[in-house]
């Protein structure tokens, strides 16, 4: 009996050993063709890092101001009785917008015209009479005077009557009514917005580091999201004579003509000061850039291989300092030589040291100043 139980675990052990060698031989088996095994190389669009001469610009972030601009209110408070614009029109200096009602001020003006009259013409008697040495020199001068003042008071009405038929102070556009007839006004409470659209002003800011750069005269380039890949071209105006005491920086003032009035107030606007003086840069599409919180960086494409095997691409991921963009490009600072092969799109896929394919036939054109098409 117990002979037989040893033969069966004698088997046991043998069955055992010869499994787990087994186990072993394929393990080993797929290690090493996992260690043989080549991926396939990830077809990447490529670029060459070449140099040009960029014009020299000093870049900065503002907006779109009016030339004129005004939110059109009454001087006088009353009630609105005549509102003889609509909203969005344009108009010309001194057209007429709105009128409020000037009822009591109307009946004032004829009771001082007629009191006016009648010191008139008590004036032209006494006048007569002081000729005739009937009546005194003061007497003369009090009807005078008494006629002078009650025109004087006529003329105050007028006037208020005047500052209650509201015009447009000069040409320009308006915006949207804020009123309707019967509405009792404020002083002030606002009936219309009015902006002169042409020319405008781009303001903006630089650093006091450029103050040394800046003259009036100088080029300036805008763009806006609102028109992508369209400029609109100025020219620097007007420099504060005194700079920020917070943030050490001057406000600049630049004129652009805006015929087409496509500028308006109010809009976020990209400023380039153009310089006189142009600077050879290295350029790369904008689509070789990857960022990450450690910094920019491009892959490199590279040529590996040897007498005994055929060479394959490559890629080095290279760490790059960035600095001015122009349209699809950007310039590199350093990090980066003359003639170097970088991939331009399909970045986010790649690993250092992975073999590539290049296949430029469905990049998409780059241009330093693009026009994409409307949607």
């Amino acid at each position: 009996m117990k002979r037989k139980l040893l033969i069966a675990i004698v088997l046991v052990v043998v069955i055992s050993g010869a499994l787990a060698a087994v186990k072993v031989l394929q393990i080993r088996k797929l290690a090493a063709a996992g260690k043989a095994f080549v991926p396939p190389p990830e077809f990447v669009s490529s670029a060459t890092a070449r140099s040009e001469n960029w014009q020299n610009t000093l870049d900065a972030i503002g907006s779109i101001s009016a030339v004129q601009g005004v939110n059109v209110a009454p001087e006088i408070a009353g009630t609105v009785s005549e509102i003889a614009f609509e909203s969005g029109a344009v108009v010309e200096k001194g057209a007429l917008l709105a009128r409020l009602n000037t009822s009591s001020e109307q009946a004032q003006l004829r009771a001082l015209e007629a009191q006016a009259e009648l010191a008139r013409i008590n004036a032209e008697r006494v006048g007569i009479l002081r000729t005739n040495n009937t009546v005194s020199q003061s007497e003369w001068d009090t009807a005078e005077a008494t006629w002078k003042q009650d025109q004087a008071n006529a003329d105050a009405i007028r006037a208020a009557i005047e500052k209650k038929t509201i015009r447009a102070p000069f040409a320009g556009k308006l915006g949207i009514r804020l009123v309707n007839v019967g509405e009792y006004l404020d002083t002030g409470k606002a009936i219309v917005s009015l902006q002169s659209l042409s020319p405008v002003y781009a303001e903006f800011s630089l650093p006091q580091q450029d103050l040394a750069q800046l003259k009036t005269g100088m080029s300036v380039r805008v763009t806006l999201d609102s028109y992508p890949g369209r400029q609109f071209d100025g020219v620097l105006t007007a420099m504060n004579p005194e700079l920020d005491p917070a943030t050490r920086s001057i406000r600049l003032q630049a004129t652009l003509d805006n015929p087409e009035q496509l500028l308006h107030p109010g809009m976020f606007a990209r400023i380039q000061l153009l310089l006189p003086s142009e600077q050879s840069v290295l350029v790369v599409p904008a689509t070789a850039i990857l960022s990450a919180p450690f910094g920019d960086s491009v892959f490199v494409i590279e040529s590996k291989g040897s007498t005994n095997s055929p060479a394959t691409q490559v890629v080095r991921q290279q760490f790059v300092r960035v600095g001015r963009s122009r349209g699809d490009f950007v310039s590199i600072e350093s990090g980066l030589k003359p003639g170097e092969q970088v991939v331009s799109s399909g970045i986010f896929k790649l690993r250092n040291g992975m073999t590539v394919a290049e296949n430029n036939q469905v990049t998409p054109a780059t241009s330093e100043n693009p026009q994409p098409p409307d949607r």
